[in-house]
């Protein structure tokens, strides 16, 4: 099916920034294994235990900002194909939205080695809160008001929110909290549930 042709000089072709969104998204959930390995070094041959002790927690983050990039970019994917065109304005709320993705590795990396602090965890939950919050913005400006892929793209806001509280008083339990619910999310996503839009 061709998509129609943009006349406007004054609109710019989603196309175009579905093709550096998909790079951005591809390079940043990449980016978020790439310190595994070098997180730790053992005295000696590592046992099970060991493995378990240094990377149970990095491995859990990892999964979870995975899982958080890759809902957020079938979002990002629906809401581009559901808009052809947008003014400049737009693009540079999405290009906005870009750039705090391209900054989950860092959060996560920090969450990952200093998770056990509250304000790392609290600081990775603002982070992931404002991914949600800005995902939810340009849901605003694609369906233009209360309509269900806005509304659906406030849970995400209201989980991230609950777990930044839980993160201030228990960091430890706050990505538990996040990994659960946005693997909800994505097995509802996958069962083709219609209020699954995030």
């Amino acid at each position: 099916m061709a998509l129609p042709e943009i006349t406007d000089p004054d609109l710019f072709e989603m196309r175009r920034l579905e093709s550096l969104s998909n790079t951005i998204f591809g390079v940043a959930m990449t980016l978020l294994a790439s310190d595994l390995p070098k997180a730790g070094e053992f005295k000696a041959m590592p046992t099970w235990s060991d493995l378990a002790q240094l990377y149970s927690g990095r491995v859990t983050g990892l999964v979870l900002s995975f899982i958080i990039a890759g809902v957020f970019w079938m979002s990002h994917h629906r809401r581009l194909a559901r808009q052809p065109a947008a003014s400049h304005g737009v693009v540079m709320g999405n290009l906005l939205f870009l750039l705090s993705i391209v900054l989950l590795p860092v959060t996560n990396g920090l969450e990952a080695n200093y998770g056990s602090s509250s304000a790392v965890a609290v600081l990775f939950g603002l982070h992931l809160t404002a991914i949600a919050s800005l995902n939810a913005w340009l849901w605003w400006i694609v369906v233009g008001g209360w309509r269900h892929e806005f509304v659906a793209a406030l849970f995400p806001i209201l989980v991230l929110v609950s777990g930044t509280i839980v993160a201030g008083i228990a960091p430890q339990y706050a990505s538990y909290l996040w990994l659960f619910a946005f693997a909800a999310l994505l097995i509802r996503r996958a069962s083709g549930s219609p209020s699954a839009s995030s």
